[in-house]
């Protein structure tokens, strides 16, 4: 069978690594977000972090709120950097996020910012609720006991 060619637009701008840990995820939801001209260059040359930021339904509409865009240097007219910036998505599922954000402990927090295939920028967010410190701990010794099984099985 033929392999399938990998697509040369599809990069990952900012990861939020720590989510998965301080969260335990519900469903994730693929958005796009609204960018000045500037904040997309500087996010093709990487310079982003959405790990302080969070997205929230505001009179039925989805933003997403302290995400950092560095300043691009070449721009004529730049940007803020933490600016609230619009996300897009249906009307139903702006809906079933509000419900969902409603329930208690429930928050929606934003995992990858990345460029997808057609080269548009799009944001994988996550209906979440927040861990306990021990819920963490137990998920730290269940990646311990991984890899300490891994090397166990490489080394047989």
């Amino acid at each position: 069978m033929a392999k399938k060619p990998e697509n040369k637009n599809y990069k990952v701008v900012a990861e939020n690594r720590r989510a998965r840990f301080d969260y335990a995820i519900e469903d994730d939801l693929e958005v796009g977000i609204v960018l000045h001209g500037s904040e997309v260059k500087s996010l093709r040359e990487g310079q982003s972090n959405i790990a302080d930021s969070y997205a929230s339904v505001d009179d039925g509409e989805l933003w997403l709120t302290n995400a950092y865009i560095a300043p691009y240097d070449r721009a004529m007219f730049t940007h803020e950097e933490r600016r609230k910036r619009k996300l897009l998505a249906s009307k139903r599922e702006v809906a079933r996020l509000w419900n969902a954000t409603k329930r208690e402990g429930m928050t929606l927090v934003p995992l990858v910012m990345y460029f997808n295939d057609r080269g548009l920028v799009k944001l994988k967010i996550a209906t979440a609720k927040g861990k306990k410190t021990h819920d963490k701990r137990e998920t730290q010794a269940k990646r311990d006991w991984g890899r300490q099984k891994q090397r166990l099985l490489k080394e047989h």
